[in-house]
C-alpha cells in the first residue's frame, strides 16, 4: 500500500468518525471502495442497514435510487452520494407518468417495483422488491389480482416461472446482465468443465436455463462459500469477485463475459468519499410527499424479509 493510498485511507476514516457516519457499499463497487466500507451488500441487505442505522451521515457508495431509497428509509439522516451522476440506465427506463397511465388500463392491479427505480416510481407502486426477494413478495400478493411489474422484463419472467403467477412486464432490461448470452455461458463452460454456473434473474431466460444456480448477488456469495465446487463461473457485474475471493479462499472464480462491468457502479471513487464526507455534498433528498408514498412500497417489502 503506498503512503499516498494509505493517508486517504485514514483520511476517510477521520472524516467517517468526525461526521458519525457509516458508510454503504455495493457489491459492484471497485474493491478498494468496498474495502472501506461498514456494509457491503445488496439491495436488500443495504435497505435493512440503511433503515436501521443510528449514524448521523450514510454515504452511499452505489447509484441514485439506492440513495434515494436509503433518504427514505432514513430521514432524519444526511445520505450522501459521492458521485451525483452514478445513476443506472434500467431505473430510467421507467417513468411516475408512464407508469401510472399503465396504470390507469389495469385498474385493480397490483404493482410491484423493483429497488432498482426512482422514488417517484416507487410512491406509484404497491410494493417493492430485490432480486433477492421477489420470490416472496410476488407470492404475498392477493392470486385474483393481476400484477404489474416495473421495470425489469427478465426479472419479472424469472418471477413468473418460479410462482406460476401471470405477471405483466415492463419493457425494461439491466445494460449489464441483458448482453450476456447463451453462447457466453456456453464458452465459459467449455473453458472451465468442472465450474458450476451461477447467474443472476437480472439475465435472459436462454442464460438462466444454463445456470446451475439463479441468484442475487447475496446469494451467489452464500452458494459459492457454502458449496463442495471448488470453480465458478460467474454471471454477475464483476465487483462482485473481490467479495467471493475475500471470502471463499482457496476457490476459483470466472467471469462469464468481460462486457459484465457497470459503468455507473465504478464512478465512485476514494476521493470523492473523503470529498463527500468534508463537505456533506453531493446530497441526495426526496420530497417529503413522494416519500410518504414510496415508503409504504419499501416497507411493505422490508415486513416480508
Amino acid at each position: 500500500m503506498s503512503k499516498e493510498f494509505s493517508d486517504l485511507v485514514q483520511a476517510i476514516e477521520r472524516e467517517r468518525r468526525r461526521r458519525r457516519a457509516v458508510i454503504l457499499c455495493h457489491y459492484y463497487q471497485r474493491p478498494e471502495v468496498q474495502d472501506i466500507a461498514d456494509c457491503i451488500g445488496d439491495s436488500l441487505e443495504l435497505s435493512r442497514w440503511a433503515a436501521g442505522t443510528d449514524a448521523e451521515t450514510i454515504v452511499f457508495c452505489g447509484v441514485h435510487f439506492m440513495a434515494e431509497s436509503a433518504a427514505i428509509l432514513s430521514p432524519d439522516r444526511i445520505v450522501l452520494l459521492p458521485e451525483i451522476t452514478a445513476g443506472c440506465p434500467m431505473a430510467d427506463m421507467v417513468t411516475a407518468e408512464a407508469l401510472r397511465s399503465r396504470k390507469a388500463e389495469l385498474p385493480g392491479c397490483e404493482v410491484v417495483a423493483y429497488v432498482n427505480t426512482s422514488a417517484e416510481v416507487k410512491a406509484e407502486a404497491d410494493i417493492c422488491c430485490t432480486s433477492a426477494n421477489v420470490i416472496k413478495v410476488i407470492q404475498s400478493l392477493p392470486p385474483e389480482k393481476p400484477i404489474l411489474f416495473v421495470p425489469d422484463a427478465n426479472l419479472a419472467r424469472y418471477a413468473a416461472k418460479k410462482t406460476g403467477r401471470e405477471i405483466i412486464a415492463w419493457p425494461g432490461y439491466c445494460n449489464v446482465h441483458d448482453q450476456l448470452r447463451a453462447q457466453d455461458i456456453i464458452r465459459a463452460r467449455a473453458a472451465h468443465p468442472a465450474a458450476a454456473v451461477l447467474v443472476h434473474p437480472e439475465c435472459r431466460e436462454e442464460v438462466i436455463e444454463l445456470a446451475d444456480e439463479v441468484a442475487s448477488t447475496s446469494g451467489m456469495l452464500r452458494y459459492a462459500a457454502n458449496s463442495n465446487r471448488r470453480e465458478f463461473i460467474i454471471g454477475t457485474e464483476e465487483g462482485l469477485l473481490h467479495q467471493l475471493r475475500q471470502q471463499c479462499p482457496g476457490k476459483e472464480f470466472y467471469l462469464a463475459s468481460p462486457r459484465l462491468v457497470c459503468e455507473s457502479m465504478k464512478l465512485t471513487t476514494l476521493e470523492k468519499v473523503l470529498r463527500a464526507l468534508e463537505t456533506l455534498e453531493p446530497r441526495v433528498t426526496v420530497p417529503a410527499d413522494v416519500r410518504h408514498r414510496a415508503l409504504q412500497a419499501l416497507e411493505r417489502m422490508l415486513r416480508l424479509a
